[in-house]
C-alpha cells in the first residue's frame, strides 16, 4: 500500500542536515590508519577501488588489499570526466548504489561522470588501472550501471531520466542501437537526491532490468529484457510497501531485497511474471536512512546515512526480511559499500566524514574492525571490490 511520502522525505531531509552537522565525528571506537602506513600483512591481488565523484574532476582512488583485509594507496586515476552533485544532497552526491562496476572476471571497471554524462571504461590489473575509453551515457547525470554478461545498461538520473544499453566487445562500450527508454520522470539537470532512481540493476538470470525511483513514486520499474538485449518499452510500475526505495540486491533464492529510506526499512519481494512483484515482508531497523544494501554469505548490510551505523538483516524461509540488529558503528555518513568476492571483508563509505571504513566479516555475520582510510573527499561516492 503506497503511504503518503512528504513527512517521509521532511525525515530524510532532516536525518542528512544532523549528518552534515557532525561531519568529521568518528563514529567508531577504531584507531585511524595513515594513507600511506606501513602493514605486516602480505598483500594480495585483490584491490578495492573508490570514486571521488570531484566535480572539478573525478577520480578513481586505487587501494591494494592486504591480506587481513587493510588497504594501502595503490593510484590514484583520473576518469577523464567530471563527478556530479545532485542537488540538496549531503553526504552522497550521487544519491544511488552501483556507480563503479567490476566487468570481466575484474579485468573492467567501468565509472559514471556525472557531470560530464559520460562513462569512463579502464582496465584492470591488480589496484592498477588504464584509462581506456571514455563515451556518452546516452542521458542526463548517469548514476548506476547494471551488468549482465557482456550486456551494460547505465541508469540516467537527470531529466525525465533513461537507461541507456551497451554492449561490452573487446574491452570497449559499444551502444546498443534503438536501446534507450525513458522512466518518464520529471527532474532537473542535477536531479534532487530524492526524487532521483537510485539504482538499476539485472535479475540473477538476466531476465529483467530494475530501477527503484525514490521519492518520484515510490516505484520499483521492472523492465523485461528481450531480443538482442533490448528492453520492454515501459517498464511495469510496482508501489514500495513502504516510501522511497532506494537501493538493491538479491537474495539466494534470487528474491528481492529493496532498501527504502523513508521508513528506515529493509523490503523483500518476490519476482512474478509479468514483471509484478509481490511483498513478502518489510522490517524497519529503527535507524535513519537506511539507504544501501550489501549482501555477504546470507547477511545484508544497510547502510543508515543519518543514524552512522550498519544494520544487519537476513531473510528466512517465509522470504521475510529479519533484523538482526546494529553490526557497527561508522564515522559519519554512511553510504555506499562492498564485500570482497571471497565474502571476508566489508568496506564502508563515510562521504560526511571523508573516511572509508574496514571491517572484517565473521562467520555469524558479525563485523569486527580492522582500520580506516581517512584524508578521502568529503563527500565521495562509489565503491567496488576485486
Amino acid at each position: 500500500m503506497r503511504k503518503d511520502n512528504r513527512g517521509a522525505m521532511m525525515a530524510l531531509l532532516g536525518a542528512l542536515a544532523v549528518a552534515v552537522a557532525t561531519l568529521g565525528i568518528a563514529g567508531s571506537a577504531g584507531a585511524a590508519v595513515p594513507r600511506g602506513a606501513p602493514h605486516t600483512a602480505p598483500f594480495t591481488d585483490h584491490a578495492v577501488f573508490l570514486q571521488t565523484d570531484n566535480p572539478d574532476g573525478n577520480q578513481i582512488l586505487a587501494y591494494d588489499q592486504a591480506a587481513d583485509g587493510t588497504l594501502t594507496p595503490a593510484g590514484t586515476y583520473d576518469t577523464g570526466g567530471d563527478g556530479g552533485v545532485s542537488a540538496g544532497s549531503a553526504v552522497d552526491p550521487l544519491a544511488s548504489q552501483g556507480s563503479l562496476a567490476l566487468v570481466a572476471a575484474g579485468h573492467i571497471l567501468l565509472a559514471v561522470n556525472a557531470g560530464s554524462d559520460t562513462v569512463s571504461v579502464f582496465r584492470v590489473s591488480g589496484a592498477q588501472l588504464a584509462l581506456w575509453q571514455i563515451i556518452p551515457s546516452g542521458g542526463q547525470f548517469p548514476t548506476s550501471i547494471a551488468v549482465h554478461r557482456g550486456l551494460v545498461y547505465v541508469l540516467n538520473a537527470g531529466g525525465t531520466g533513461s537507461v541507456q544499453g551497451f554492449v561490452l566487445v573487446a574491452d570497449s562500450l559499444r551502444p546498443l542501437p534503438g536501446s534507450n527508454r525513458s522512466l518518464g520522470l520529471a527532474n532537473t539537470d542535477p536531479p534532487n537526491y530524492l526524487e532521483s532512481p537510485g539504482q538499476v540493476g539485472f535479475t540473477p538470470d538476466g531476465s529483467e532490468v530494475i530501477v527503484t525511483t525514490k521519492q518520484s513514486g515510490s516505484d520499483i520499474d521492472v523492465f523485461s529484457v528481450g531480443f538482442a538485449g533490448l528492453l520492454s518499452l515501459h517498464p511495469v510500475k510496482n508501489p514500495s510497501v513502504t516510501p522511497v526505495p532506494f537501493s538493491f540486491t538479491f537474495d539466494a533464492a534470487g528474491q528481492l531485497v529493496v532498501t527504502e529510506a523513508g521508513s528506515s526499512a529493509l523490503s523483500v519481494y518476490a519476482l512474478n511474471a509479468g514483471g509484478t512483484v509481490s511483498a513478502l515482508g518489510s522490517v524497519t531497523d529503527g535507524q535513519t536512512a537506511l539507504c544501501w544494501v550489501t549482501q555477504d554469505n546470507g547477511f545484508f548490510y544497510g547502510s543508515n546515512a543519518g543514524s552512522a551505523t550498519l544494520s544487519a538483516f537476513q531473510v528466512n524461509g517465509s522470504g521475510s526480511p529479519v533484523l538482526v540488529g546494529v553490526a557497527a558503528s561508522t564515522d559519519a555518513g554512511t553510504t555506499d559499500s562492498v564485500a570482497t568476492p571471497n565474502g571476508h571483508f566489508l568496506y564502508v563509505e563515510n562521504g560526511g566524514a571523508g573516511i572509508l571504513d574496514e571491517f572484517h566479516v565473521k562467520a555469524d555475520g558479525t563485523l569486527f574492525e580492522i582500520g580506516t582510510v581517512t584524508g578521502l573527499a568529503s563527500p565521495m561516492e562509489g565503491i567496488a571490490a576485486s
